[in-house]
Formats: structure tokens, C-alpha cells, sequence
């Protein structure tokens, strides 16, 4: 099993372009450390129930809870996958962290795609994105429409948009990105594991085509 990690600011298209690459290859699976967290609570694992209480009490999840439900994740899989992890590590501690689950899980760290876009183009890009609150389906105004307008393409759920996706909110975020996840893009740079893929500009087949390379 090979592992490789997508960085970019929040808006950047990491889960985007992940899904395409997964929808084109069987072999590829996009694993969003969100979706993985809310996954493991609701089936009530170990390590569910443990991030369980610290949410609950409105405390953080230890990265170490985290690197043990994507160890888990590994465990449970057979044959050939290549994990595209999406949202984790965010730190060069979170990094370390799950370099040790990969090894002990016999899996190869494979190498980091970095999607590099402006931060004028994310504060404009995630001001037109709304969510499906019943699914969680993904759509942007412009980018990304649905098939009829505010309505989800695959359950019929009137769409909405997320409370911290306001501008002020995204410059904040960006702030928090870059003082954390800046040096986790040189961690893997120095380690020789970093593509780099400038986006934002191309269209969505371009930017996937050329993570596609990458993976190569």
C-alpha cells in the first residue's frame, strides 16, 4: 500500500481533485481526514469513541487519535491502494506522527502534492461554494455548478453555504494555514517527496491530469 498526502490552503481543490483522480483509477482511494473522523464515530471504533469525547467537550482530537483511525483504515484494506490523504497531516508533528503509522502498517509514504493557488483566487473560489448538508456533496456557483441551481445533483437537498466560508473568515484561515502547514510543504521539499502543482488557473481536467502525473 503506497500513501500520498495532498497540501494546499483550504479552496485550494485538494478534495476535488482527489475524488476525480479516485473516480478515474480503482487503485486510488481519497481519504478526507474529516470524513474518516465523522466515519469512525458513527461506526463507534476505538478510536471513534475516544475522538468522541474530546468533541464532546469541545477539545481538539489528538493527532495521534487521528494517525490511529488512518492506521485502522490501512489494516482493513487488501490488494494494491494508493491512499490520497486529504486534511491530515496539516504540521510537521502530525507529519512525524504518521510516519510511524505508516511504517508500522508496512505501507510506503509514496511523496506530497501540493496544489499552489493565489489567495485571491481562494478567497473568490470558496465565496461561491455551497455544500449539501444532507450528503455532503461538494459544488461551487461557477466552478463546480449543480444540475439545477441550489439543489444537490444526488439527493435533491436544497444546498447551503458554510458559516466560515465569508471572506474575513478565509483570511483567517489562510493566516492559520501558513503558519502551520508552510513548514510542513518544506518538510516534505527537504525530503525530496514534494510536487509541486500550480493551480487556479488551468481547468479542473488540467490540474487532475497533472496530479495524475505526479502519482505516476
Amino acid at each position: 500500500m503506497k500513501v500520498v498526502i495532498l497540501l494546499g490552503a483550504p479552496g485550494s481543490g485538494k478534495g476535488t481533485v482527489a475524488s476525480r483522480l479516485a473516480e478515474q483509477d480503482s487503485s486510488l482511494r481519497h481519504v478526507s481526514s474529516g470524513d474518516l473522523l465523522r466515519d469512525a464515530v458513527k461506526r463507534q471504533t476505538p478510536a471513534g469513541v475516544e475522538a468522541e469525547g474530546y468533541m464532546k467537550r469541545g477539545e481538539l482530537v489528538p493527532d495521534a487519535i487521528i494517525a490511529q483511525m488512518i492506521g485502522d483504515l490501512m489494516a482493513g484494506i487488501t490488494g494494491e491502494c494508493t491512499l490520497l490523504l486529504d486534511g491530515f497531516p496539516r504540521t510537521v508533528a502530525q507529519a512525524e506522527i504518521l510516519d510511524g503509522t505508516i511504517s508500522k502498517c508496512g505501507a510506503e509514504l509514496k511523496g506530497a502534492i501540493l496544489l499552489d493557488v493565489s489567495d485571491d483566487i481562494i478567497v473568490e473560489r470558496i465565496a461561491g461554494r455551497r455544500g449539501c448538508p444532507k450528503c455532503g456533496a461538494g459544488y461551487h456557483v461557477t466552478g463546480l455548478p449543480p444540475k439545477v441551481a441550489g439543489i444537490c445533483d444526488k439527493c435533491g437537498t436544497a444546498l447551503v453555504i458554510r458559516k466560515d466560508d465569508n471572506p474575513e473568515t478565509v483570511q483567517n484561515r489562510l493566516a492559520v494555514y501558513k503558519a502551520q502547514t508552510l513548514p510542513l510543504i518544506d518538510f516534505y521539499r527537504g525530503r525530496g517527496q514534494l510536487s509541486c502543482i500550480k493551480g487556479g488557473i488551468d481547468p479542473l481536467e488540467v490540474i487532475v491530469a497533472k496530479a495524475k502525473q505526479a502519482l505516476a
